[in-house]
């Protein structure tokens, strides 16, 4: 069943990529593709295609043929591994909020970084108790794995944007590295914390 739905799911998104104006869809290619750290390996890429439109415009069959290509592109890049949706999502750091905030939409989550992963858990639960809940459950499933980072945060998403701000139990050093953490690979954090909603 888990598999029917990734399946149909990439399916979703091979046939997206026939929809969109072209020059939307070149657009989105390239913002996730600047997102990533083999962008200028795509660069030269990405600006012939944009050359090659601005003089063909009015070709369809050149048109036809640049939409392939960004195609096959978006093509070798899932098979990569990578998630193509995640170009179109924004993370944003909005400092520190305390309670109140709940009232604005944000709700609570607790994030962990191991030595090969980030667990999360959001819960209406105060940040202590989220965050003694997810230790219990990651020291359950792998005895002895390392935390070296643990956040306390809330969050919101708004259309494309997944907002976090810290929280009372975050310290200022704290937050300040999971912003360069993030903003180092926007990517891996928006792909790690999709199901956050």
């Amino acid at each position: 069943m888990k598999k029917k739905m990734k399946k149909q799911s990439l399916l979703e998104q091979v046939f997206q990529d026939f929809l969109p104006d072209i020059w939307k869809l070149l657009s989105e290619t390239t913002l996730f593709l600047s997102r990533t750290k083999e962008f200028y390996h795509y660069e030269n890429q990405l600006r012939e295609w944009r050359a090659r439109l601005q003089v063909k415009r009015r070709s369809p069959e050149e048109i036809s043929k640049i939409r392939g290509e960004i195609t096959e592109l978006r093509k070798q890049l899932r098979l990569e591994g990578y998630d193509l949706s995640l170009g179109r999502q924004n993370l944003i750091f909005a400092g520190f909020k305390n309670d109140a905030c709940l009232g604005e939409g944000f709700r609570r989550v607790v994030l962990f970084f191991t030595n090969d992963d980030i667990y999360w858990l959001s819960g209406e639960d105060n940040h202590i108790t989220l965050a003694e809940f997810l230790e219990h459950r990651i020291y359950e499933e792998h005895p002895g794995k390392l935390i070296p980072y643990k956040h306390y945060l809330w969050y919101r998403r708004q259309r494309a944007d997944l907002i976090l701000a810290g929280s009372d139990t975050e310290t200022k050093e704290d937050f300040e590295r999971l912003k360069a953490m993030a903003e180092a690979n926007s990517l891996l954090f928006l792909s790690k914390l999709k199901k956050l909603r």
